[in-house]
């Protein structure tokens, strides 16, 4: 197959692009991961580990060796103990790839995509440590576990789309699975509403996180001014810039309540993240919505 030169040189560069984001976002990720303090119970449940958390009923398939018969003998059943950490949880995360993510407002500030996968990818951090496997729709095969999944999931975030706005993927979630998902949640509302449901229906509980610039919500433009999206397919020219802010900052409003409407009557949590706020806040929120028991 003969692949035109400059095709390939635009594919080498953005690999090597990539490639040199790689450790700057295990850093900064790893740092997040740092700030936050969770506390020894933060995620009291049965999991991996030695600590006794419940008894429960022997199943099909439960181990002989698992019964406590001290327990059973007080019983016509026969019982086990649940310890903490146990049964490793799967959390898929989705993380807005499109290029209406690349936007920030000062040169000084973060893009939204870069806040984006640095708190989710704290979280995954966070997550492995407690023994929780974690996948991306991306990455290929079941969701697993360890530092070799959180390094695949890393270098799965730093691949960027052509799309100027993104929408959650549809993907089959192991039922009972959590998600989170990383946007600012500004395309498509009907791909966004089918994503959320059909997972919601799947039996799968997650957070939202919109993250948006603070330029994003304030409309600070006045006077003549071009529109223009961040691959340049979209544009708009005016001439009076503020007599749009009215209408601006409703439709994101709407938006907004929109996207908590959504979550509450899927069973979700929903936060909005401005990209001049601290990331430890988002990556706490998030973290404690993943260990609240539905």
């Amino acid at each position: 197959m003969n692949t035109n030169p400059q095709t390939a040189a635009h594919l080498r560069e953005r690999a090597e692009t990539a490639s040199a984001g790689f450790p700057a976002l295990l850093a900064a990720a790893d740092q997040l991961a740092a700030s936050v303090a969770l506390g020894e119970h933060g995620r009291r449940r049965s999991g991996l580990g030695d600590e006794f958390w419940q008894y429960r009923a022997a199943m099909p398939g439960d181990n002989r060796r698992r019964i406590d018969w001290r327990r059973s003998a007080r019983s016509d059943a026969h019982f086990v103990q649940e310890k903490e950490w146990q049964s490793a949880q799967t959390v898929c995360f989705w993380v807005d790839d499109a290029m209406s993510m690349s936007f920030s407002g000062d040169r000084n500030r973060v893009t939204k995509a870069h806040r984006a996968r640095v708190i989710a990818l704290a979280a995954a951090g966070l997550l492995v440590r407690a023994g929780e496997r974690i996948t991306m729709p991306a990455l290929p095969g079941p969701a697993k576990t360890g530092q070799a999944q959180l390094m695949r999931m890393a270098q799965s975030l730093l691949d960027e789309a052509e799309d100027d706005f993104g929408s959650p993927a549809q993907h089959h979630f192991p039922r009972g699975s959590r998600a989170v998902y990383v946007s600012d949640f500004l395309g498509d509302w009907q791909r966004i509403e089918t994503a959320l449901t059909q997972a919601a229906d799947h039996g799968v509980r997650g957070a939202l996180i919109q993250v948006l610039d603070p330029v994003e919500e304030a409309f600070p433009f006045d006077g003549r001014t071009i529109f223009e999206s961040m691959s340049g397919a979209l544009r708009h020219e005016t001439m009076k810039a503020s007599g749009l802010r009215d209408r601006y900052l409703r439709r994101l409003a709407d938006r907004k309540a929109d996207l908590a409407a959504l979550a509450r009557r899927a069973g979700w949590q929903y936060t909005t993240h401005h990209t001049d706020g601290a990331a430890s806040s988002a990556l706490l929120w998030l973290y404690t919505s993943l260990a609240a028991r539905h």
